[in-house]
């Protein structure tokens, strides 16, 4: 009996294949056994609304005024933040900005200073 890796969003052992695919029964999640899809996640690259590419820990500035969602706060034009994370997702970065508090950018509306 071979024995069927537990799945990765629920973690039950009640997996199985159907194909080159492993479903699980309870929650329907679907997935492939090779890794291949970690290694096209790992080679994503984000840039900025210039074009350069942005890494964990760089500073960007704020190119167009952004209002924060479920407040009256906007973020300037000019805002320099520092020490980004890079996140997956629709917002790519994750930072704290002084004055607003941590929250998320689209990488489109910084450019890397």
């Amino acid at each position: 009996m071979s024995t069927l890796p537990a799945c990765p969003k629920c973690q039950s052992a009640y997996t199985y294949e159907d194909g080159a695919q492993l479903i699980c029964p309870e929650c329907g999640h679907e997935w492939s056994e090779q890794p291949a899809e970690a290694t096209a996640e790992e080679a994503r690259v984000i840039k900025d609304a210039v074009g350069n590419v942005l890494q964990d820990g760089d500073t960007v500035t704020v190119i167009k005024d952004l209002k924060v969602k479920g407040s009256s706060l906007v973020v300037k034009v000019g805002t320099k933040v520092k020490n980004i994370r890079l996140a997956d997702g629709d917002h790519d970065i994750d930072c704290k900005i002084d004055g607003v508090g941590a929250m998320g950018l689209k990488s489109e509306f910084v450019k890397k200073a």
